[in-house]
């Protein structure tokens, strides 16, 4: 893993300018729902005019996304001989349906989403994705503009796929609660331990009233992304014992009630989104993905409890930078068996590019491409805060890390940290034993 730290002259434009960020949404979606989402897509969206050329895209949460459309649109204008059909393959098991799809004998799509590192090493460990290095050579792709991100997904000197976008961790808060505790709106410098006292001085208890100073979803990465943040450990270390004091701060918060309770979120399958739009929350920890969603459905009216937000960077260990954060992107690839391979490229080209940026800036997301341009579109995004002294400054980060570094076994380590996880929140297993099984399994996994 490397340390991506952003360059002087994006910072200083993102520290003078306004972002927001935005993925998955609301409303997750089961595998099993997922199949019948994309009976009804493929039914509305096939059919294209005479002359088109149909590329079919792989995508998650249609309804809650809201740069899919202004691409497409923007795309199917410079190229109407071209229509674009989504197919929503749902959030929650979205890697692995899309696995399942591209090693079927059926599965006739163009150009499909890859929305984390594991599933990327998955598709290119079975051999179902396009290498794209012949492709960005007779482009002329300039793949310094990603900032390094290509370096870090390059898989035995081929790349694979290409980004369009870069989210990180921060905090979201509701102001509201603040006020009415009387607390201070959080910092972008806070020790952990500052964290903590915080969000315990906020939670309420009082039956019908209840008020969460934290929350946590049920992703390994809520909990497990706070160990890392020092850049001296990673995830695939195959030792976790760094691990311990995030697991025991979360589990105490729980206990206490300072927190909802990973098991019952787990059962209910309460989505982040929807635990924070009920306006109950005070902060909770989540990727800038969730900004322009944040946006969008305050603007509409559907959120209506938490219209007066913020973020702020994520709290640090001791004696670690702040704004050192984690990464995601999600990125674009074409399928091995993809029926037009060359449109499917130009599609990606336009989407990963600066076209593509600039289109996605608008929405209030955050692109993997930023210039002064993409950093100017992107701080005009209504409704982002401005004027709270904390969220412009948030988008500001120091280091960014890779929440999964790219390595031919990150889908196994990604199986047993996620199993690992569940049993500890759930309270099957203890700190200890569930950390002393990561240890013994991903030693297994890497041969160490």
């Amino acid at each position: 893993m490397k340390k991506r730290t952003l360059s002087i002259a994006l910072a200083c434009a993102l520290a003078a300018t306004s972002l927001a960020g935005c993925s998955g949404g609301s409303g997750e979606t089961t595998a099993a729902s997922a199949e019948s989402s994309k009976s009804e897509t493929t039914a509305e969206t096939s059919g294209a005019a005479g002359g088109q050329t149909t590329l079919r895209w792989s995508v998650w949460d249609i309804s809650s996304t809201t740069y899919y459309q202004p691409l497409i649109d923007a795309f199917e204008a410079a190229n109407p001989d071209v229509k674009i059909e989504m197919v929503d393959l749902g959030s929650t098991d979205y890697q692995t349906v899309l696995a399942t799809e591209l090693t079927g004998s059926g599965s006739d799509f163009d150009v499909v989403t890859v929305k984390d590192v594991p599933g990327y090493m998955t598709l290119v460990n079975k051999g179902v994705l396009e290498p794209l290095d012949s492709y960005i050579q007779s482009a002329g792709v300039d793949l310094s503009q990603y900032k390094g991100l290509t370096d870090q997904i390059t898989v035995d000197g081929k790349l694979y796929e290409l980004p369009f976008r870069n989210d990180f961790w921060v905090m979201f808060y509701n102001k509201d609660i603040f006020d009415a505790a009387g607390v201070e709106y959080p910092t972008n410098d806070m020790t952990f331990e500052q964290y903590d006292a915080m969000v315990r001085s906020l939670a309420v208890d009082t039956p019908g009233q209840e008020v969460f100073g934290s929350h946590y979803h049920t992703w390994r990465s809520a909990v497990q992304l706070f160990g890392v943040l020092d850049g001296k450990n990673t995830i695939l270390d195959g030792s976790y014992d760094f691990l311990k004091p995030y697991y025991e701060m979360v589990l105490n918060q729980q206990e206490d009630g300072v927190c909802q309770d990973y098991a019952t979120l787990k059962t209910s399958g309460l989505h982040y989104s929807g635990a924070f739009a009920q306006g109950n929350v005070a902060t909770m920890n989540m990727g800038t993905w969730f900004i322009s969603t944040l946006m969008e459905k305050i603007r509409t009216g559907e959120y209506t409890d938490v219209s007066n937000w913020g973020i702020a960077k994520y709290p640090h260990a001791e004696g670690v930078e702040p704004g050192s954060t984690l990464a995601t992107i999600t990125a674009l690839a074409i399928p091995s068996n993809a029926p037009n391979k060359d449109l499917a490229w130009e599609f990606i080209n336009f989407v990963s590019g600066k076209d593509g940026a600039e289109i996605l800036a608008k929405t209030g997301t955050i692109p993997a491409v930023m210039n002064s341009t993409v950093a100017d579109l992107v701080s005009s995004a209504e409704g982002f805060p401005k004027e709270d002294g904390t969220s412009v400054e948030a988008l500001n980060t120091s280091n960014l890390y890779l929440e999964m570094p790219v390595n031919p076994k990150s889908s196994e380590i990604e199986t047993v940290l996620n199993e690992a996880h569940d049993a500890i929140m759930t309270g099957g297993m203890s700190v200890d034993d569930g950390i002393a099984e990561m240890n013994e399994k991903v030693s297994g996994i890497l041969g160490q």
